[in-house]
């Protein structure tokens, strides 16, 4: 099968496009042939190694992942004993959150795991919009029903999962985006979207329930006025000097809970309610741009620039 595979931390000229005997599936699993992939931040994070305490589970010296891919579409080709979920030809989607894996031709993964079957007709390149939404859902699923959230950086795969997950919570949210996405985030379900190149956020006067950083470029100290009383503020990225990952842990000691770097949970849950949610038409995925897998390598660059619009797709041979 072809593969790209990493076997040292660097830039995306580290990366190798090659052939692999393909995976069998072990008791208990399924093979899929990916029709559909994606290269995210949580990718060019791992190919680089940062942060670098990441490398107590990623690997110290060099990656314990030679195939990098959480995101995948495509069509169950084999089973292994004791599988009766699936079968040869279902159309899924899904993620592989602990061995990657997804940037290859086949990958191999517990039947009982992140994998659901494709609503209705979705296209595969489509359908492979799990990765943000499941790490979007480890900070709206705290949300309750009439409360309010602001949500930073709402236009990446992240933030426009975001949105859209809050909605369907009952919340009212206030999208924070630049001029080009202001429409996407209206399009989205935001109920109010503020021009973060016009107009300090920060300083709006009002407050919230929760206070979501979908990119990680700002901190709980400029959002502080923004919180209500036992307000919540999370964030994607560590934040400046690792702040949100120190002020995470202290609140956390004081039992407060009012700044989190989440950690999301129960992947194989969620994308069976990600399922659901697309087929009832409260989500669906926002894509930037697609590249044939021989550009792999150029999609990685593209995604470190900081400037894609959700979900940047890898369409397999």
């Amino acid at each position: 099968m072809k593969a790209a595979t990493v076997h040292r931390y660097g830039p995306p000229e580290t990366i190798s496009l090659g052939e692999l005997p393909p995976p069998q599936p072990g008791v208990g699993e399924i093979r899929v042939r990916v029709h559909a992939t994606t290269v995210n931040r949580t990718d060019t994070a791992t190919l680089r190694g940062h942060p670098f305490f990441a490398r107590a589970m990623t690997g110290l010296l060099r990656p314990k992942m030679q195939i990098l891919g959480m995101d995948f579409a495509g069509v169950v080709d084999d089973a292994g004993d004791g599988v009766s979920a699936f079968q040869p030809g279902d159309r899924v989607f899904g993620i592989s959150p602990d061995l990657f894996g997804a940037h290859a031709e086949y990958i191999c993964l517990p039947a009982d795991g992140a994998v659901a079957k494709i609503p209705g007709a979705l296209r595969f390149d489509q359908a492979v919009i799990g990765e943000g939404a499941w790490y979007a859902n480890s900070t709206t699923k705290r949300l309750r029903q009439g409360q309010r959230c602001l949500i930073y950086g709402a236009s990446g795969a992240i933030g426009t999962a975001a949105v859209q997950l809050a909605k369907t919570r009952g919340t009212e949210v206030t999208a924070v985006v630049g001029q080009r996405h202001m429409e996407l985030a209206k399009a989205l379900g935001a109920d109010r979207v503020l021009n973060y190149e016009t107009q300090d956020f920060t300083a709006i006067g009002e407050t919230f329930d929760l206070v979501f950083d979908a990119v990680g470029k700002t901190s709980w100290f400029a959002c502080r006025p923004l919180l209500k009383k036992g307000g919540i503020f999370a964030a994607t990225d560590l934040g400046p000097f690792s702040s949100n990952l120190i002020l995470g842990a202290w609140f956390g000691l004081t039992g407060s809970q009012r700044v989190g770097v989440p950690f999301p949970e129960d992947a194989p849950g969620f994308i069976q309610q990600l399922a659901e949610l697309v087929a009832a038409g409260q989500f669906r995925g926002v894509f930037d741009r697609s590249y044939p897998f021989s550009d792999i390598k150029e999609a990685f660059r593209y995604v470190e620039t900081g400037q894609k619009t959700g979900i940047v797709v890898i369409t397999m041979p």
